[in-house]
């Protein structure tokens, strides 16, 4: 590891960043970040995933009673469609 020297009138933070620089040269070390990077990516996949699965809706009472009603409301329509039909052609004359 290569280490700068301080020179007269130079702050201590260039300093830190050209022995980062030195140091992010080296194989090993930029391994070890590929490494890091990639377990951390697994990782934020990972709580992803299981946060969407733990995300599964369960349904209440209140829902499934939702459900009957629009059920209810769809099978009212078609026989209102039907009385209508049945209507007309009683009024043309036609009679099923």
């Amino acid at each position: 590891m290569r280490r700068a020297l301080r020179r007269p009138g130079r702050c201590s933070a260039s300093v830190r960043r050209r022995d980062f620089v030195a140091e992010a040269g080296d194989k090993e070390t930029q391994m070890t970040m590929k490494r890091g990077k990639a377990i951390g990516a697994a990782l934020v996949a990972s709580a992803l995933l299981a946060a969407l699965c733990g995300c599964q809706k369960q349904e209440g009472p209140a829902e499934r009673a939702g459900k009957e009603i629009d059920k209810a409301t769809v099978q009212a329509g078609q026989e209102i469609e039907k009385a209508g039909a049945s209507i007309q052609d009683a009024a043309k004359g036609n009679k099923k």
